[in-house]
């Protein structure tokens, strides 16, 4: 059976709780929209697969609890994150004031080359507002991230924040990635050579085992 993508990445959604990380996870990975549902307890995960640069990629999506009390399980899985979508709140200050301590956490425990950005979600409760976009720009520049703004209930920027964490994780894997894209492009052209090629090992191993 054909393999259904070429690389497989792990991105996790980090934030306080509340503001609104398993709707956009949701979102992304399924195009619906839960208005409520119970807090995520230790971690989940749901994947989807894009098409980046000619690359298919599995991204393993993994959406943890806000709760301070699961933030030691949620710690366990950092090092092996390779991006993070830090969110907030633009209706809760608290949730965008907490981002520096997600971001120091992060700092921690995660890997070197992890990528990450920075999302203010539910922009469309424009009424509720308490956080402003120059805010959040300001922020995600101090920190060298890119910045969303999202909304999960009108499904406004949701792909193009996944999509352009992919984007990050994968260049920040150059090398893997070239390596691969080789192989991918090689593999047609090749098949038959290395048919021959492997026909031929056996061969020589069989001639040698009658020989002895």
């Amino acid at each position: 059976m054909a393999k259904e993508y070429d690389v497989l990445l792990r991105l996790m959604l980090l934030g306080d709780s509340g503001v609104g990380k398993t709707c956009l996870l949701w979102r992304f990975t399924d195009d619906d929209f839960h208005p409520s549902h119970i807090s995520t307890i230790g971690i989940d995960f749901k994947m989807k697969t894009l098409e980046i640069e000619g690359v298919r990629v599995r991204v393993q999506i993994w959406d943890t609890a806000g709760q301070e009390r699961y933030q030691t399980v949620t710690k366990q899985y950092y090092r092996r994150a390779q991006g993070i979508l830090l969110v907030y709140d633009v209706t809760n200050e608290h949730s965008f004031q907490d981002i520096v301590k997600w971001a120091s956490d992060v700092d921690e425990c995660a890997p070197e080359r992890v990528r990450w950005i920075l999302v203010g979600n539910k922009c469309d409760e424009e009424e509720r507002r308490r956080v402003t976009t120059e805010q959040g720009n300001k922020l995600a520049k101090t920190y060298g991230m890119d910045f969303f703004e999202t909304s999960a209930f009108s499904n406004y920027n949701i792909n193009e924040c996944f999509t352009r964490l992919t984007e990050l994780v994968l260049h920040a894997n150059r090398k893997e990635l070239d390596g691969l894209s080789l192989s991918i492009s090689d593999d047609l052209s090749s098949a038959g050579q290395q048919s021959v090629e492997v026909s031929q090992k056996v061969e020589e191993s069989a001639e040698r085992t009658c020989s002895c």
